[in-house]
This record gives structure tokens, C-alpha cells and sequence, in this order.
């Protein structure tokens, strides 16, 4: 895996983006490819390739992705009617940048997770 990966050089601000959220922990931004009107991706500060490189020492993080997630919600108005966290994991999880992070996804009504395959 590697050691740096686009969200790093966005967290350190070496990369444009919209940040909406940044502290010594986590760093939100737009996603620069929405898929809904409101898409947002919270990113570990540090680099976490995937869900199964989490260790206990991470685990205050994670919990505090939901937290900023919750206040990102609330802050561009898409908490009362509903949105979407999705964390993709590996290459079958549809996971494209190995850098831990979660998808907030909201601003309209949103279909199935999954289209059912009989």
C-alpha cells in the first residue's frame, strides 16, 4: 500500500479542494465527482489504507468521522430528510483511493443500496 495517496496531499492543503471540515483527526471536502447534489467524502488525517488495516489506537477517529458527518449533515441542510454514509472496502467494495474515508451523500432521495440480483 502506499505511503501518500491524493487525500493526503489534500489534507495538507497541497491539493485544492472544498474543505468543510478540518481538524487534527479527520478532513472533509467535496467530492470533485458528486454522484448527489450534496457529496462529501471524510477522510482520516492519517493514513489508514482500509477498514482491515483499522486498529484500536483508531478507533477514536472513526468514531469522530461520524460526528463530523453528522454536523456536515446538519450544517448544508440534508439532515432531517436523510442521507447516506457509505465506507467502500477493497477492490470488490468498490474502494478506488486506499485511503480510508466515508462518503456522505444526500440532497435528494436516494434508490436501493443494491439492485437485487435473483
Amino acid at each position: 500500500m502506499a505511503d501518500e495517496t491524493i487525500f493526503s496531499k489534500i489534507i495538507r492543503g497541497e491539493i485544492p479542494a472544498t474543505i468543510l471540515f478540518q481538524d487534527e483527526r479527520i478532513t472533509a471536502f467535496a467530492d470533485s465527482h458528486p454522484q448527489t447534489p450534496t457529496h462529501v467524502l471524510i477522510v482520516t488525517n492519517k493514513l489508514i489504507p482500509t477498514v482491515n488495516d483499522v486498529t484500536l489506537e483508531d478507533e477514536a477517529d472513526l468514531g469522530h468521522m461520524f460526528v463530523v458527518a453528522a454536523r456536515i449533515a446538519r450544517e448544508q441542510g440534508i439532515a432531517e430528510d436523510g442521507y447516506r454514509l457509505i465506507i467502500n472496502c477493497g477492490r470488490d467494495g468498490g474502494q478506488e483511493v486506499y485511503h480510508l474515508h466515508m462518503h456522505l451523500l444526500g440532497g435528494r432521495r436516494l434508490g436501493p443500496m443494491l439492485m437485487r440480483k435473483d
